[in-house]
């Protein structure tokens, strides 16, 4: 009877030796490399979509909202507390209750459609023609825009310009009607610096005293 012949040990080294390389091969084709996680972000905060002035650039015409309805004229017993910010370099005096949107070199004070914006930028005092050319500008973005010439004043002692202009707010999506507001634009400059102070409120609403004493409670740090 033929005896079988037992696989040498060369043999089976050869057959562990193929396994091994089977598994790395296998195993480095099923590892990839991992992409790199995409970061994630949360909402922004509600932002003033309005263009931020820079120097020589003035800042946006204020508008209504024709949505949102005025709460009447400021009362004579309005109650006013300071707002200070050193970094910008100034102070003002507000109503007492009115919201407030930004900081630093561009802050909004408002009552649905009573709104006081101060806007810091680098510069000096412009002259008559120039705040002129600033509200023509304006009008490009703000087509209902109409502004009286600009007239030379003292604030608190210092030369200043003030130019008074109009504009209406988009129709209400229901009644279609438009909020007209007025403004007092204010030009105040110290130091290098340049302040515009803008004060609008709806036709019929009153704040003639009110918004004088915050213009005038404007103070350069």
């Amino acid at each position: 009877m033929a005896s079988r012949t037992k696989p040498s040990g060369r043999v089976a080294a050869r057959a562990g030796l193929a396994l091994v390389l089977g598994l790395l091969v296998a195993a480095c084709g099923s590892s990839k490399t991992a992409a790199p996680a995409t970061p994630t972000t949360s909402p922004a905060a509600p932002t003033n979509t309005a263009p931020t002035a820079t120097a020589g650039q003035s800042p946006n015409a204020l508008t209504g909202e024709a949505k949102a309805a005025a709460t009447g004229d400021i009362p004579d017993n309005q109650v006013y507390v300071l707002f200070s910010d050193a970094r910008a370099g100034y102070s003002i005096k507000y109503p007492e209750g009115w919201a407030q949107n930004g900081s630093g070199n561009r802050v909004t004070f408002f009552d649905k459609n009573n709104l006081v914006r101060t806007v810091i930028q680098p510069g000096g005092e412009p002259t008559l023609a120039q705040v002129s050319a600033d509200l023509k500008a304006l009008k490009a973005s703000t087509p209902s825009l109409r502004f009286q010439p600009p007239q030379r004043l003292r604030i608190s002692g210092r030369p200043a310009i003030k130019v008074v202009y109009s504009t209406q707010s988009a129709p209400n999506p229901v009644t279609n009607k438009r909020v007209q507001l007025n403004v007092d634009r204010y030009y105040l400059a110290h130091g290098g610096k340049r302040a515009i102070v803008d004060l609008g409120s709806p036709v019929g609403v009153d704040n003639v005293d009110g918004y004088r004493l915050m213009v005038q409670s404007f103070k350069w740090k």
